[in-house]
């Protein structure tokens, strides 16, 4: 986490900021013990931003504060990343739908300029830079149909499945696909038809279920649980 905190600025949310950032590019892995006075070294700062930062991410699900054990980052659970997965599809397919009916052709070009840094991105295999590409361009769609309320929803919705999106890329939901995915939406916006837009939405978050099973298998060590209860198999799409 090569990061500058601004010290004109609040700190603590800097370094929530900051941490889930390593949190979702698993820079700071699942399991892994967090030191206060680790943390505020190597920022420079107190350790109070620091705690503060800690209730925080415990409250977004993103670190345990364990009573007089110590602070964690939490394990990923495979329930609540398919219960977040299904918030974010009922927002995000409903906004997509009003997108085509609202969207400028700037806007609509504004997606596709995205899409150009999503495939460079994905000839460097640079997945860091695509992953702020994808958040980017979602938000883009959001702000179209001006609902911030709908977009903070969804972000703390991505709390849970950034991590199982970083971990797909490389081969599981490779960057190519993602980006076709990307292109069918705007594609449907593009044409102004709303059905098509909802559903290429649906498909493209519905992606991360696949993901999510086959990495919960492959890396149980990462997961709270990896069992696939009756629950959450209701939300798996069939193979």
């Amino acid at each position: 986490m090569d990061v500058s905190l601004k010290l004109t600025d609040p700190i603590a949310p800097q370094l929530v900021a900051t941490l889930r950032q390593g949190i979702a590019e698993l820079q700071l892995l699942p399991g892994e013990a967090l030191s206060e006075k680790d943390i505020a070294s190597r920022f420079g700062v107190s350790r109070q931003p620091v705690r503060e930062a800690f209730i925080k991410l415990s409250e977004a699900g993103l670190v345990e504060i364990r009573p007089s054990r110590g602070t964690y980052v939490a394990k990923i659970s495979v329930r609540d990343v398919a219960n977040a997965r299904l918030v974010r599809e009922a927002i995000e397919a409903d906004i997509a739908h009003h997108a085509t009916r609202l969207a400028s052709d700037a806007q609509v070009q504004g997606l596709r300029d995205m899409i150009g840094a999503q495939l460079a991105a994905a000839r460097e295999n640079d997945y860091r830079r695509f992953n702020d590409s994808d958040e980017a361009f979602h938000r883009a769609i959001a702000d179209i149909v001006h609902c911030d309320y709908a977009w903070r929803i969804v972000e703390r919705a991505r709390v849970q499945t950034d991590r199982v999106r970083f971990l797909s890329l490389p081969d599981t939901s490779p960057m190519p696909l993602l980006i076709s995915q990307h292109q069918a939406i705007v594609d449907a916006i593009a044409a102004r038809d709303p059905e098509a837009a909802e559903q290429m939405m649906r498909r493209h978050l519905r992606e991360i279920l696949v993901a999510l099973r086959r990495i919960a298998v492959a890396h149980p060590e990462l997961f709270s649980d990896t069992e696939l209860s009756a629950h959450t198999v209701g939300l798996m799409p069939r193979d």
